[in-house]
């Protein structure tokens, strides 16, 4: 059985709750003892963090995660000392002992929500453009947190490498250096194949479908609608529900 590689934010939790049926996937992966693991773009949460909000709402995580933040926090502290961060303000610690604002190797760029302005940009630009690597924890158009579609980093990282003509980084997905990093993390290879469960067209679906895996396209977090005629062969699989995703794999691959 191809092991299981699922997005958090809009697949396994929409908004602060946990997605319907979840605890039902779950049980499904044990049951059925398949090998998962939950992959997300999140630069809001570190795996522990990913468990806790599971535990808050007493479901018990027994499958690992790995997010943006932990793998771009492990490729800094391997390839740098001194760095600019922009992320949320209760994640900064773990890069103590790094910082520094004034002569930074890197720009490591996650969430700051409504914080982007002008003056930080043009800050981030001219330090690139002094020579520091622009690292992105993520490069996402936008997304889907509590029912509405907001804008995300990737737009400004974006606009970054426009201007000082210099490519980001890019740590999360969908650089398949993550999806193998995943993929290690349960003892499969990626040369045997995947399923990847996630919403988001581009950086879940066609990302995993690129390097061998199979997507399972859900269409309850920033996917809303069947895409038209220009991507409709993009999924392998399409479903409304984790139900429906459950279904297909019972169906097509058990």
């Amino acid at each position: 059985m191809k092991p299981l590689l699922i997005d958090l934010d809009g697949v396994l939790k929409i908004g602060n709750s946990p997605s319907p049926d979840v605890k039902e996937l779950f049980g499904f992966i044990e049951v059925n003892k398949l090998p998962a693991c939950i992959l997300s773009n999140s630069t809001l949460r570190t795996s522990e963090l990913v468990s806790e909000f599971f535990n808050s709402h007493k479901i018990e995580l027994k499958i690992p995660a790995i997010t943006a933040f932990d793998a771009t926090l492990s490729y800094v502290k391997k390839n740098y000392r001194k760095v600019s961060v922009y992320c949320r303000d209760y994640l900064l610690h773990h890069f103590n002992g790094m910082i520094d604002e004034e002569n930074p190797e890197a720009i490591v760029i996650g969430d700051i929500a409504d914080k982007w302005n002008y003056r930080i940009i043009n800050d981030i630009f001219k330090k690139v453009l002094a020579g520091a690597d622009l690292v992105a924890m993520h490069k996402n158009k936008y997304w889907n947190p509590y029912g509405e579609l907001l804008i995300d980093a990737g737009a400004f990282i974006t606009g970054i490498e426009f201007a000082s003509n210099k490519e980001a980084i890019l740590i999360g997905k969908p650089s398949a250096n993550f999806f193998k990093a995943a993929l290690e993390k349960i003892n499969c290879n990626i040369e045997k194949g995947f399923f990847m469960i996630g919403d988001d067209i581009e950086n879940d679906i066609l990302a995993a479908q690129m390097i061998g895996g199979t997507g399972i396209l859900i269409y309850t977090g920033k996917t809303k609608f069947t895409p038209d005629s220009t991507v409709s062969k993009i999924p392998n699989y399409e479903a409304h529900s984790l139900k429906e995703v459950i279904s297909i794999i019972q169906k097509e691959f058990l």
